[in-house]
């Protein structure tokens, strides 16, 4: 890196390009598992602590803060704790935890055998994504490299601490990455998010206490017993610690992973994978997948952390940084993100369930050159109506590119609706979908 980028020595990457880089010996080779040796002769309380020192917050989307989060576990209960890793990777732009786990697995193993010796967990469980088969076998293997090197099973490395791990693919459903459906996936159950309370930290999976993480927050944690809370906070801003791993794609030269100390911009990011494609202008963008808000090129200079986002009203989420440029329509951007909700809706809620079909109806009639001006206020009515009214996150993440979208870009509306700009699709009978 050149510039005004600061340099930055791959701490989540650091692995990614070694020759059989999945695999224990060169795991082993690069500091591996040096961490779990370290985290077994301290004690639980002391590393939730240091993740809380760190100041390490959720990579799923949220942001919450991770030792919190571990906090929250009730111990001394007598009951049998559970970690569960959310690999569940399904928004859409986002594709930074399936290279890790193709690539580094071990790193997020060796993270699900500290975190769960944190929160005296005996059994975990990686979810992850049913088409990810690859990313699946290579954990699996990996696990198996575990288990016979003693890193898992009974009396780890003659800690007299025991777990067993085990991976579990799904069935495909974008709903399964909310964690309370997770957990009902993972019991064998229709994944549907669950009424809270009661949360997972005590009535989680089975309805025994429950931390569920995302990868990239999980395989984290042993860069942080190994190097400490300050190194860690050494990167990143001062509220949101750390590396991050920004997942480029869209109207950009070399998309692909980026790792960069949270608060960079969108703009150096940009300069990182080489520019803006020939031909191509940034016109808007997600910061954090399709159920982040829009962005436009006004905000190329806001700090990619959870404040900088969140004070521009939209989210870092899920870091799926997706470049759409002055040849692309956010309309038709919109229908295709809200047709994805739609089908991805578990049904379980009927805002969700209607209020998404409703909007594909809509915004296909606007496309197709039938819309009226009240339609832009259906639209937000139906928003209105979706955004805190579902058990979960889908329902309020669909509103997100719809509101953003007519804030930002009201005038592409009009043209299709006024008839300067030629239909994009056919007419379609309403409930052909």
């Amino acid at each position: 890196m050149s510039g005004p980028i600061h340099k930055l020595t791959p701490v989540l990457t650091k692995r990614w390009l070694s020759p059989d880089a999945w695999k224990l010996a060169t795991y082993e080779r690069l500091d591996g598992y040096a961490a779990l040796r370290k985290a077994l002769k301290a004690e639980p309380d002391d590393l939730i602590q240091l993740v809380k020192d760190s100041g390490l917050r959720g990579r799923g989307g949220a942001g919450f803060p991770t030792g919190m989060k571990w906090g929250f576990i009730p111990q001394g209960d007598g009951k049998p704790h559970y970690l569960v890793v959310n690999a569940d990777e399904g928004e859409p732009g986002t594709c930074k935890d399936l290279p890790l786990m193709s690539h580094d697995p071990h790193s997020l193993i060796e993270g699900v055998i500290i975190s769960s010796y944190a929160i005296r967990a005996n059994f975990a469980a990686i979810y992850i994504r049913g088409e990810a088969v690859h990313a699946a076998r290579r954990l699996r293997a990996a696990v198996q490299e575990a288990y016979t090197r003693g890193y898992l099973g009974r009396n780890i490395l003659g800690s007299g601490y025991n777990l067993d791990l085990v991976i579990h693919s799904g069935a495909g459903a974008y709903i399964c990455g909310e964690e309370t459906a997770l957990l009902d996936s993972l019991e064998g159950f229709r994944g549907q998010p669950r009424l809270r309370p009661p949360f997972p930290a005590t009535h989680g999976l089975y309805s025994k206490p429950t931390v569920i993480n995302n990868v990239g927050t999980i395989a984290s944690v042993p860069y942080i017993v190994l190097g400490g809370a300050d190194w860690w906070k050494s990167m990143g801003t001062e509220k949101s610690s750390g590396p991050m791993i920004y997942s480029l794609s869209g109207r950009i030269k070399n998309p692909g992973q980026y790792e960069c100390g949270m608060g960079i911009t969108l703009r150096e990011l940009i300069e990182l994978a080489g520019g803006m494609q020939d031909g191509h202008e940034l016109r808007f963008w997600t910061p954090g997948g399709s159920s982040t808000p829009l962005l436009t090129a006004e905000h190329l200079d806001m700090p990619l952390d959870f404040e900088g986002v969140g004070a521009q009203g939209s989210m870092l989420g899920t870091t799926a940084t997706q470049l759409f440029s002055q040849q692309d329509c956010p309309v038709y951007a919109t229908y295709r993100w809200i047709k994805f909700y739609a089908h991805e809706s578990c049904g379980k809620c009927t805002p969700c369930r209607e209020g998404n079909y409703w909007m594909i109806q809509i915004l296909h009639r606007i496309l197709a050159g039938q819309g009226v001006k009240k339609d832009l206020d259906t639209l937000l009515d139906a928003c209105d109506n979706l955004l805190g009214r579902s058990f979960c996150g889908l329902g309020d993440g669909a509103t997100s590119s719809v509101t953003s979208s007519i804030k930002w870009f009201e005038q592409d509306y009009l043209d299709y609706i006024e008839g300067r700009k030629a239909p994009m699709l056919k007419p379609e009978l309403v409930g052909a979908h």
